[in-house]
């Protein structure tokens, strides 16, 4: 059954690393602001702008759990003026996206096997892991139609890259036409008026149908 929906595409994690004309003191980021050491990093759990920050040992910020690139940089101005520092001077360097695509129906996962022999089974997630070198990616398919790509560069690489895949698993009909079931009885075409009635007697309301 083909494929009847366009594939939906969103960010769902947008890494970004940004420098300091001064490295940031992780210490300093422990005392004054609660942050945890983390081997040589110290993580940072920010609640407003939601994201978790993480300084390297050389003094680098990354910004974890953002989608959206002004959310991050926000996040990033929130640590720096905490610490009574200026966010002018910031270099970004954006990092590998996670992004989640769905195709709108359930997917025959257990069968992918045998059209990419390259696919390997993840028990652990329930999925299909493909590592798509031509989109630089892996993507990851489950049963229910959902997809993520892991490192992906851009938004739009994930949309060709799923729409790829979307197409190729349609021609060997993998994917799962859902039938909605409807219990509204069929009409009679020729059932005979009851004594009394007449064509504009009102009916009952179908609320299926409102």
């Amino acid at each position: 059954m083909a494929r009847r929906e366009a594939v939906n595409v969103r960010v769902v994690n947008r890494l970004v690393r940004y420098t300091a004309p001064e490295p940031i003191d992780g210490d300093e980021v422990v005392s004054q602001l609660g942050g945890k050491k983390s081997g040589k990093s110290v993580i940072l759990a920010l609640k407003s702008p939601r994201a978790t920050l993480l300084i390297d040992e050389k003094g680098r910020l990354v910004v974890h759990g953002t989608s959206h690139p002004e959310v991050s940089r926000a996040a990033a101005k929130e640590l720096l003026l905490r610490l009574g520092q200026s966010d002018s001077g910031l270099t970004t360097e954006r990092g590998p996206l996670v992004v989640s695509f769905g195709y709108g129906q359930p997917l025959r996962t257990d069968r992918i096997q045998e059209f990419v022999p390259e696919a390997k089974v993840d028990a652990r997630l329930e999925c299909i892991r493909i590592v798509d070198e031509q989109y630089d990616m892996e993507l990851l398919f489950f049963s229910n139609g959902g997809g993520v790509a892991l490192g992906a560069r851009s938004e739009n690489m994930v949309s060709l890259a799923a729409s790829h895949w979307g197409t190729r698993f349609d021609a060997e009909r993998l994917f799962v036409e859902v039938l909605v079931r409807t219990d509204r009885e069929p009409e009679a075409d020729d059932a005979e008026p009851a004594d009394g009635d007449d064509e504009d007697q009102e009916q009952p309301l179908d609320l299926e149908d409102s």
